[in-house]
């Protein structure tokens, strides 16, 4: 027989359903504890009383509530009976279903701790007051559905989605003006297998807990569905962006029409719900899944407001999500709107230092380009100021601001005319014409460089759009290199090359191009300009895209067939002509229409005449299949 402090037992009914099962349920305290129950009605009131008895409570939800309301801060130490009627008892309070384990733990003095209750409009919750829709926090039976209904379920919140405003205010008056779809709040959360809240929230602390599902863009919302119905889980330390938490001790939920809201699983109304943790209210025998959180909460300090609702909607986005249209991406706040605007308005204008610059990177590039020089040009593209009113041009198209694109094209516009003028001069001057690999690299853009320049712009707009990350510009100036291809072409300007004015002028336009076009959409994304305002300037930029990608293409596919003709004649590494070995060596292949010209080193210890060049033609020939040009370098090797 287990020995325990309690002298008597009061078990607390609303009826006796089954006298058998009360009968077994005496049979145990007497076998195990030597103790005879007495059995009292629900609304019977008890006054304090001491310590050394204990309170049984074999009541459903409503009941349960309504006796510990009738006993709030009374000394009764209490412990709950599991039954089918109690189902939310059960689960707030680690509650066993099974009875006798309930009984145990009912007489285990470390489960017995004084807990918080949550009190909304006067009336006490177990489990939760929902308000709205929760989209997924709300239904606890969803990880017992199939996974053909999770994906229906996902697909029927997100074409259900609503919006209405609503007013908090915390304990310390804290007023937060917001749309919302849902507001879920509760005392506590016991991590099991149906719940989404992946914390264990104290039962003591003092504190309600409150979610606030306010989506401000179509993507948020969707990544918050897949956190709820496929991840199952969401934390407080990441909660979704679609999500707003509230810790505090008092809330209270206002809005301009009635509220409907779940208490538990009963559907209310009011025009104002006030919510309250009524702490340390009532001296209650845990369940045995909370020894650890027992012992864990007891020790810890009560904590102070958290209020996280920093993406919340605010302002016009509320207006706009409560008449029904939810952005595919973002808003940016207006902070960070007036702030980007005003840097990026200031970047656009032309002055003497971004003159200076211009002229200074491309002198520097110029001399690296003939100098062969890979760190020079290097240092002229860190210097460049180009990628400034670029970026600022960029947000110009999709806010049709017409001050911001008349400033930024005319900075761009004269930036350009300036390096093309002093390459050109610098050219003139300068007593060399060969071109150089450098300036060769520049003259033949393909779709890889198209995709340089979309990832430099994405990389700009990010840069310029979060001041934590503006330090990464140089790194993006190096990446697209603006400077070095206008600088080759007023090097062919000055050397009268037309092939050189076109390759690396056309590389600069496709750098400009995909700059501006990735960087217009990177700010949509993140929420500077609504789809519908920059849908024109997007289509025209689109379209000077697309009118650019087709010498790109065209380039990249004699990339693709030069590359196919390198390696079928990599099989090729020597050759037995006329008794001759003779070593073979690519150095750079060309294809013009349909004759391949390819520049080879033969490498014998005898005389290569023309007979055996012209074996040697034949063989490449039937090996590529194409007609052939071979400029042919001899080495002969005497030993």
């Amino acid at each position: 027989m287990t020995q325990t402090k309690y002298k008597k037992i009061n078990i607390i009914v609303e009826a006796l359903q089954s006298s058998e099962e009360f009968n077994t349920i005496t049979e145990h305290l007497n076998a195990h504890y030597g103790l005879i129950p007495s059995f009292h009605p629900s609304k019977e009131l008890f006054d304090n009383i001491s310590n050394s008895t204990l309170f049984l409570t074999y009541l459903n939800d409503e009941e349960v509530k309504t006796f510990f309301q009738n006993h709030l801060h009374k000394n009764l130490e209490l412990a709950i009976l599991p039954n089918e009627t109690c189902p939310n008892a059960i689960k707030s309070f680690g509650i066993s279903k099974d009875i006798f384990e309930a009984i145990d733990d009912a007489f285990n003095n470390e489960l017995l701790s004084r807990v918080d209750l949550l009190l909304c409009n006067e009336f006490l919750s177990l489990n939760r007051v929902i308000i709205g829709d929760m989209h997924g926090m709300n239904r606890l039976d969803f990880h017992s559905n199939s996974r053909w209904n999770k994906v229906k379920i996902f697909f029927t919140n997100l074409i259900n989605l609503e919006f209405k405003n609503y007013t908090l205010t915390t304990s310390e008056d804290q007023k937060i003006e917001t749309a919302a779809s849902g507001i879920a709040i509760l005392e506590a959360a016991i991590t099991s297998e149906n719940s989404a809240i992946g914390d264990e929230l104290s039962i003591h602390d003092g504190k309600l807990n409150a979610f606030v599902l306010a989506p401000t863009s179509l993507l948020s919302y969707i990544w918050y569905l897949i956190s709820i119905f496929f991840y199952q889980r969401i934390s407080l330390l990441s909660l979704p962006k679609s999500l707003g938490f509230i810790k505090t001790s008092k809330l209270t939920i206002a809005s301009n029409e009635p509220i409907d809201y779940l208490l538990d699983n009963n559907l209310l109304s009011a025009k104002e719900i006030q919510l309250e943790i009524l702490q340390d209210c009532i001296n209650l025998h845990l369940g045995r899944i909370l020894l650890e959180k027992v012992k864990k909460d007891e020790t810890s300090l009560e904590e102070k407001d958290i209020i996280n609702v920093n993406t919340l909607p605010r302002g016009e986005l509320s207006s706009i999500l409560i008449e029904g249209k939810l952005p595919l991406f973002a808003k940016a706040s207006d902070d960070d709107f007036k702030e980007l605007f005003l840097n990026l308005k200031n970047s656009a204008k032309f002055s003497y230092i971004f003159l200076t610059l211009t002229i200074l990177s491309v002198l520097l590039a110029t001399t690296g380009l003939f100098a062969n020089s890979a760190p020079v040009i290097i240092g002229a593209m860190i210097l460049a100021p180009l990628m400034a009113p670029i970026i600022s041009l960029s947000m110009g198209v999709i806010r049709s601001n017409k001050s911001l694109l008349t400033d930024s094209l005319k900075t761009l516009g004269l930036g350009i005319v300036m390096a093309l003028l002093f390459s050109a001069v610098f050219t003139l001057f300068m007593p060399l014409e060969q071109i150089t690999p450098e300036m060769r690299g520049r003259l033949n853009p393909n779709i890889l460089d198209l995709m340089v320049a979309i990832f430099s712009g994405i990389a700009g707009a990010y840069a310029y759009a979060k001041e934590e990350v503006a330090k990464t510009l140089a790194g993006v100036a190096i990446a697209v290199a603006l400077v070095p291809p206008l600088s080759v072409t007023g090097i062919g300007i000055g050397l009268g090359n037309f092939d050189v004015i076109y390759g690396s002028f056309l590389l600069f336009i496709t750098n400009l191009v995909g700059i501006t076009l990735s960087a217009a959409l990177t700010f949509i994304v993140l929420g500077f300009a609504p789809v519908k305002r920059a849908k024109k300037g997007i289509i025209y930029t689109s379209i000077m895209m697309t009118i650019i990608a087709i010498p790109l293409a065209i380039s990249f596919m004699h990339i693709v067939e030069t590359n196919n003709f390198y390696n079928k004649l990599q099989t090729i590494k020597t050759m037995e002509i006329n008794h001759k070995t003779i070593e073979l060596k690519i150095s750079h292949i060309q294809t013009k229409k349909d004759v391949v010209t390819i520049d080879i080193d033969t490498i014998s210890t005898n005389v290569i005449f023309e007979e055996d060049l012209e074996l040697i033609k034949t063989n490449i020939e039937n090996k590529i299949a194409k007609k052939t040009v071979l400029r042919v370098t001899q080495i002969l090797i005497l030993k």
